[in-house]
């Protein structure tokens, strides 16, 4: 039988400080990642997008927060409806928008991987580690906020109530080359594997990736990637309002996706801050639906197996 893939639109851009991330679901259909997804052998539901109704304005002691009532009922429903999606589909895509859906769309699968008494993994791919809580943002951007929160740190009681964390133990960050100093102080104290640029500099990507990979397998775990634009080296990637230079070069990059193919491991994606205002004829969406495609299966040739 066919595998099946769910694409979910969650046009989300409360968490951030530039406006256009709401275009990002649309910018991946016109680009055709469901077509491709499709040629590829997958069976394809385009569950169309989310969308919130007008909030009551939540107050907070930092006054540099914004939209804290939309983003709170965008992590409501994104939480349902991931959970949901991972349970009807075997590989569901959830198309932003800003990385604030992150602490939706991954407290969702983190319940659905309790249900199935597994633990839930989380490939990190950013350029920041967005562990602010709300008390120690100082651009009040929320998109900020997600792994802090997914992972069950204080200080989000303005959230809504975490019932499924993740441990931090199952986290590994690549790509992280701009870190606050609250989020690095987290960072330590928590424990989170982070390969930064400069680590990956030394190492190349694959011999961190394959050892967490290699960990996945062995606790049984279901893998959540959650793929940030800025990741990506903004010579090739513009579409973000978050941009940092010396992301990852295109090689690395599908290098990494065609890696995860060959696990077969990966369960659920995100791909998040896709900002088609600031993009240059649709270049990032067409490389971000082509790293989806190497993460599907896509490859140039397929190369035997030979035995010695």
């Amino acid at each position: 039988m066919k595998k099946t893939c769910s694409l979910l639109g969650a046009p989300i851009q409360t968490g951030a400080s530039q406006p256009g991330c709401v275009m990002g679901p649309a910018a991946l259909r016109t680009a055709g990642l469901a077509r491709v997804l499709a040629d590829l052998d997958w069976t394809v539901t385009d569950l169309g997008d989310l969308a919130i109704g007008p909030q009551t304005p939540l107050p907070h002691a930092n006054p540099a927060i914004h939209d804290l009532a939309e983003t709170r009922a965008w992590i409501t429903i994104l939480a349902q409806a991931a959970q949901e999606a991972a349970r009807t589909h075997d590989l569901p895509v959830f198309m932003g928008g800003d990385h604030a859906m992150a602490a939706g769309t991954v407290s969702g699968i983190a319940a659905h991987a309790a249900s199935l008494n597994r633990p839930l993994f989380v490939l990190w791919l950013d350029a920041h580690p967005d562990l602010h809580t709300l008390d120690t943002t100082t651009s009040g951007n929320l998109h900020g906020t997600p792994v802090a929160y997914f992972t069950a740190q204080p200080g989000f009681e303005a959230y809504p109530p975490l019932k499924h964390a993740v441990e931090p133990a199952n986290i590994c960050m690549m790509g992280i080359r701009s870190v606050d100093p609250a989020e690095r102080d987290r960072i330590t104290a928590t424990g989170i594997e982070v390969h930064d640029m400069r680590a990956l500099d030394e190492t190349g990507v694959l011999a961190p990736l394959r050892a967490f990979l290699a960990r996945v397998r062995a606790a049984n775990g279901l893998l959540h990637v959650s793929f940030d634009v800025d990741f990506l080296d903004p010579a090739i990637a513009p579409a973000v309002g978050t941009t940092v230079p010396g992301g990852a070069t295109f090689r690395e990059a599908h290098l990494i996706m065609e890696e995860l193919c060959d696990s077969t491991l990966v369960t659920s994606l995100d791909l998040v801050e896709l900002n088609p205002f600031l993009d240059e004829r649709g270049r990032t969406a067409k490389l971000i639906r082509d790293l989806t495609a190497s993460l599907f299966g896509r490859r140039v040739l397929d190369r035997m197996t030979r035995s010695y």
